[in-house]
């Protein structure tokens, strides 16, 4: 790998050496007499005038600019060493100073494709895992992951050393959103990302179309799930999690927790287009946040993620800037400050008439030690504009659980576990077991609930579930006996297409084999299914179909489908009358299901309360069928 090493610690890493779509940026002075030199081998000139005219033919023009862009796949890498002047009162790395050098390394990386200027549009999906020490060493590195039309996204991928160890350790990943500064009216058309060598490139690549269409997806459907939380919060129910307003003796008002801050934009703060440096805007902003998160907590918080830095306008030098921050919500484990920012030149000033140039919302949880749970204090709201960021705050909170695993690329070990007759006393035990633990878990969240039909999730660090509760007019036993069946599912739900019994070994244990269809333009999955049904040991408890994936040799891969697998899934059902029941259905979400839950848990899709209701329905009729 050559290096080409610039001022004020910063390197470009070529990966492309080796390609001759692109010449390399090598000082003439180190270049030999025959050639410059590509990797290990040198090129003739008669070849590099071949590979330059190539070259030149791939180039797209700009927009509004008679410059051609030119092809640069080149990482942008910054080494910065942790003075006291960097840290905040407790040695730590001050995480305004970690946002500044982040959104300038994204922009020379955006700057390097584009082959102008570039202006920063958004900077979200920040996550922190970890801080930096005075005196360790912070590495920085960024590189565009796709070209749009018009815009492209940088990642961001920060770690840290110890001088004294060789081992790195993730600090922070983010991704960036730039376009190119016009000269013009017109937009810039930029060139798209080529030659991508490795797989965690090209795995980038495709999770860049997926993280953007999801944003647009988010900016749809936010009002809409706005309006579902407003209804909750505001309807008569009595289930756990519903976002009902909290009480105002014992909680505290989110307006004590206001803060204001103003800033006047100076020389040092501009960046090298002549507009305020984004990233020292994100700097002031993470500072009013920190100020008012601790107002609530009376300490200071750590800053964990930021849901989005979205860049609304420019500023310039001479701009007073004021920063408006004040806490949203709180919930188990975080707290969300949103943070608005306003620009004023100097008329603006004088006639009070401000620029909403940018906002972010910031969540914070509080530094303890292995098995402390935090408790923050319980807020509540006292203004109509308080309850529009408080239940924000929980829609947001959905999406950014909704993105985390929609967007998760962690492989799962296998699930299955080998199907065996003789052993199937202790394979059923454990997947009643396992259903009954799902079941018994605490703090499930609300996110929609009608008449009829409740939907739950529930989530600890990786794991998700969901729960889906039906109020059934028909007896216990009628519905255990019909869900119990597996056969009779594609009747009343439409992501089965097709289950056959495999083998059946008692009465109590049944394996099937179910196929499924595509999803969001996905392959059709097909899943090898352990039925378990249980019947109640005494009053009070419930019927039981629980179900999990199992090996079965004479099942193999079926061609077209992807076989998939789930952990935990299935029914409790709990007798209320004669001839009315609950029906709940739990589901630990794995990779193999959850492009079947997807649009729910981010909002776009009610396809969990439409099948919920096809399933009561269905308990129903056939409940009439049976009688007349």
């Amino acid at each position: 790998m050559m290096t080409q090493s610039l001022q004020n610690g910063f390197t470009l890493d070529n990966h492309y050496l080796r390609d001759l779509k692109g010449p390399v940026p090598v000082p003439t002075q180190y270049a030999p007499s025959l050639g410059v030199h590509r990797g290990s081998c040198p090129v003739e000139p008669h070849k590099d005038q071949e590979i330059k005219k190539h070259r030149s033919a791939q180039a797209a023009p700009l927009l509004g600019s008679c410059r051609v862009q030119t092809p640069a796949p080149m990482d942008v890498q910054m080494c910065q060493s942790i003075q006291p002047c960097h840290a905040d009162h407790q040695g730590d790395l001050s995480a305004g100073q970690l946002l500044k050098w982040m959104d300038t390394i994204a922009c020379l990386a955006a700057e390097r494709h584009a082959g102008m200027a570039c202006v920063t549009l958004s900077m979200d999906d920040i996550q922190f895992e970890e801080t930096g020490r005075v005196g360790q060493v912070m590495t920085i590195k960024s590189k565009v992951n796709r070209a749009f039309t018009t815009s492209m996204e940088v990642g961001i991928r920060v770690s840290v050393q110890d001088v004294r160890e060789h081992v790195e350790r993730l600090v922070c990943v983010a991704y960036s959103t730039f376009v190119g500064k016009p000269a013009g009216p017109q937009k810039v058309l930029l060139r798209p990302v080529e030659d991508l060598c490795s797989a965690e490139e090209q795995l980038q690549h495709s999770l860049a179309s997926e993280r953007r269409r999801l944003r647009l997806y988010n900016e749809q459907t936010f009002s809409t799930l706005l309006q579902d939380y407003h209804t909750l919060a505001n309807g008569n129910y009595s289930s756990p999690g519903v976002c009902s307003r909290r009480d105002p003796l014992s909680a505290v008002s989110t307006e004590f927790t206001r803060v204001e801050s103003i800033e006047l934009v100076l020389p040092p703060h501009a960046n090298h287009h002549g507009n305020t440096f984004g990233g020292q805007i994100m700097a002031w902003m993470e500072n009013a946040a920190t100020v008012a998160a601790s107002r609530l907590c009376g300490c200071f918080p750590s800053l964990r993620s930021v849901d989005m830095f979205r860049f609304r306008g420019p500023s310039s030098v001479g701009d007073r800037l004021v920063f408006k921050a004040v806490v949203n919500n709180t919930f188990n484990n975080s707290i969300e400050v949103g943070v608005r920012v306003e620009a004023y030149n100097c008329e603006e000033w004088t006639a009070n008439k401000p620029r909403h140039i940018n906002s972010a919302f910031l969540i914070y949880q509080l530094a303890n030690t292995p098995g402390d749970v935090p408790a923050f204090p319980q807020v509540t709201y006292t203004t109509q504009d308080g309850e529009r960021r408080y239940l924000s705050a929980i829609v947001r909170k959905r999406i950014r659980m909704a993105r985390k695993h929609i967007l998760s690329c962690k492989e799962e070990a296998p699930l299955s576990v080998p199907w065996d007759k003789s052993n199937q006393v202790y394979l059923g035990y454990n997947n009643v077991a396992a259903l009954t633990v799902l079941a018994g878990k605490q703090d499930w969240e609300a996110s929609s609930i009608s008449d009829r039909v409740a939907v739950y999730v529930h989530e600890e660090v990786e794991l998700l579930c969901v729960q889906v509760q039906m109020e059934v007019m028909t007896s216990a036993l009628h519905a255990f006996t019909l869900l119990a069946d597996l056969t009779l599912r594609p009747l009343w739900d439409n992501h089965y297409l097709s289950c056959e019994e495999v083998e059946r070994a008692d009465e109590e244990e049944t394996v099937y084999h179910i196929k499924c269809p595509p999803i969001n333009g996905g392959k059709s999955r097909d899943f090898v299914f352990l039925l378990s049904k249980r019947q109640p040991c005494k009053d009070g408890d419930p019927y039981v179909v629980a179900l999990r994936s199992v090996t079965v040799t004479t099942v193999p891969p079926v061609e077209g489908f992807l076989r998939s697998e789930a952990k935990c899934a299935g029914f409790l059902i709990h007798s209320l009358g004669l001839n009315s029941c609950k029906v709940c259905y739990y589901n630990q979400v794995t990779s193999g299901v959850l492009p079947y839950v997807a649009g729910n848990l981010a909002g776009w899709s009610k396809s969990m309360e439409e099948t919920a209701s096809a399933c009561t329905t269905f308990l129903e009729r056939d409940l009439i069928t049976t009688l007349y």
